[in-house]
């Protein structure tokens, strides 16, 4: 099986530091003694507490009838969660990484999100598909897709990506308790980035998305793992003479074009950053949004930093192949600023 990569995680406190990977333990223990029909199962979560640690002594705590290991079948584990969420339980699975799961695709797409639909809304399938995604951890293929769009296009799907520990805890116990099935898309090269914060899951919404910085002058729109890069790249811009927001999607089905549009009406210039492949990835479909919801409101065409239309490169190239704070700056550069580039550039 794969190699462990963090040592077990420490008991996790309110208002102290805790990194995502122990947000996210907390969000299943919590769920676990909330709501007695919460199971949680998977390759490998139960005695090894998953790859990355995130059910790390959760079987212990709870017992194997409701935290345990399964085979190595990725379509069976879905069914099964399937099966389960039709007679009353809660399943919280875990496909061990984002490329593992698609031996489950035709399960997740012709039944899990179909049946509500087609018995009439009369059976729910309130099922969470915990899948670890995206590069950045030195990985090789099989390990570092970004495979979003592939859920996002399926009707019946809800599908969120945490940016934050405290974003992880949230919408991973919403998730739990929301009545639809939830594809929890988890940023693994953030799994041990640190926030001090208060873990609750009361103060923000499932399907909203959340303004991380504030600016004036262009919105830059992410998610997940590259999240961090583009705050990274707003701090960097304002060293420049840009003011720049960066909003945080959360949610990627449904979008929330309140919050997006209002930016960039705001703001006139947008950029779009993920991981995945530029060509019909998630970028294309927010600037389609946005030109149509912003067209008037434009001063430069909406750009894309993503990855390139390639198979993941090997880890000692990735580097090249994930946003960065540079490609970030150069496309800001590039939105028709009178035809200049940012004061500190020219000058610098």
């Amino acid at each position: 099986m794969t190699t462990v990569l963090e040592p077990a995680l420490a008991p996790v406190n309110a208002a102290s530091a805790i990194t995502m990977a122990g947000a996210l333990n907390q969000a299943l223990s919590d769920a676990l003694t909330a709501h007695e029909n919460v199971v949680v199962f998977g390759e490998d979560v139960g005695t090894l507490g998953g790859v990355f640690r995130v059910t790390d002594g959760l079987a212990a705590r709870f017992g194997e009838a409701r935290v345990f290991d399964t085979p190595l079948a990725e379509s069976a584990i879905v069914g099964t969660a399937i099966g389960m969420a039709m007679n009353g339980l809660r399943p919280v699975v875990e496909m061990q990484f984002d490329a593992f799961a698609y031996p489950a695709f035709e399960q997740i797409t012709s039944h899990l999100a179909k049946l509500r639909n087609r018995t009439r809304g009369r059976v729910s399938l309130p099922i969470v598909i915990r899948i670890p995604y995206g590069g950045g951890i030195g990985g090789v293929e099989h390990h570092c897709d970004s495979s979003e769009v592939y859920y996002t296009h399926t009707a019946g799907l809800r599908v969120v990506t945490p940016g934050t520990p405290s974003d992880a805890y949230a919408l991973l116990r919403q998730a739990i308790e929301c009545p639809d099935p939830v594809i929890f898309l988890e940023p693994k090269r953030r799994y041990w980035s640190k926030e001090t914060t208060t873990l609750t899951h009361t103060d923000s919404q499932i399907d909203k998305a959340v303004v991380r910085r504030r600016g004036d002058d262009v919105t830059l729109i992410s998610y997940g793992g590259a999240l961090g890069t583009a705050l990274e790249a707003a701090d960097a811009a304002t060293e420049e003479g840009r003011s720049v927001e960066v909003i945080d999607l959360r949610s990627l089905s449904p979008f929330d074009d309140a919050t997006v549009t209002e930016s960039v009406r705001r703001t006139g210039r947008a950029i779009v950053i993920h991981e995945a492949s530029k060509f019909c990835g998630y970028g294309a479909e927010v600037v389609a949004r946005l030109t149509e919801q912003c067209f008037h409101y434009l001063e430069a065409p909406i750009l894309r930093i993503a990855g390139f239309d390639i198979p993941y490169p090997p880890p000692n190239l990735e580097e090249h192949h994930l946003p960065s704070i540079d490609r970030i700056l150069d496309a800001i550069d590039r939105l028709q600023w009178n035809g200049s580039a940012s004061p500190a550039r020219v000058s610098g």
